[in-house]
């Protein structure tokens, strides 16, 4: 065989034999990057009152109003922004959730719907998701990039992501 072709086939080996060893490694990162961090216990909040809900401006077109109750809103030591959000629908029909958002990976997560009782039904599917400039969930990106996530940035503090709110949000009526 000539020189050349028995480098080929050398690089041709080497290079099948890294593939999968370059996999392991980024797999033990991804595992180290998982394990590292970690999700705090929380507590669900008392139920929103019309006094504290701050409205959150979504676009012209949308057809629900969107709030955030100030009293809910929480900046945990790991990362997450939880918060408590109504939807009040054209039709008056008021939909409450507790939520979570991670701006490190631009993640979202349901923690439970409010009832009307005032009491929380915890999410049987919980898992985090993307937040996406879409129609369907524009009300989160507008918070994730308006409120509590600024330029990917997570706020300081709660104080910070009222503030934020406040500055974004248009005058609106919860009633309806």
């Amino acid at each position: 065989m000539s020189t050349y072709k028995n480098f080929r086939i050398a690089l041709i080996v080497v290079g099948l034999v890294a593939l999968p060893l370059g996999q392991a490694v980024a797999d033990d990162e991804d595992e180290y990057e998982a394990a590292k961090w970690k999700e705090v216990e929380f507590q669900l909040p008392t139920p929103p009152k019309e006094q504290n809900l701050i409205p959150v401006y979504v676009s012209a077109a949308a057809e629900n109003r969107f709030f955030v109750d100030s009293t809910s809103i929480s900046v945990g030591s790991d990362g997450i922004v939880r918060y408590t959000l109504l939807v009040v629908t054209q039709d008056g029909v008021r939909n409450v959730s507790y939520e979570g958002m991670r701006c490190e990976t631009r993640e979202r997560r349901f923690y439970a719907s409010g009832r009307p009782d005032g009491t929380w039904s915890k999410s049987r599917n919980n898992r985090w998701a993307r937040v996406q400039e879409s129609a369907y969930n524009r009300y989160h990106a507008a918070l994730f990039q308006d409120c509590f996530c600024p330029d990917g940035v997570i706020v300081r503090n709660a104080d910070e992501a009222r503030g934020l709110l406040r500055r974004s949000g248009r005058p609106s009526s919860a009633g309806g």
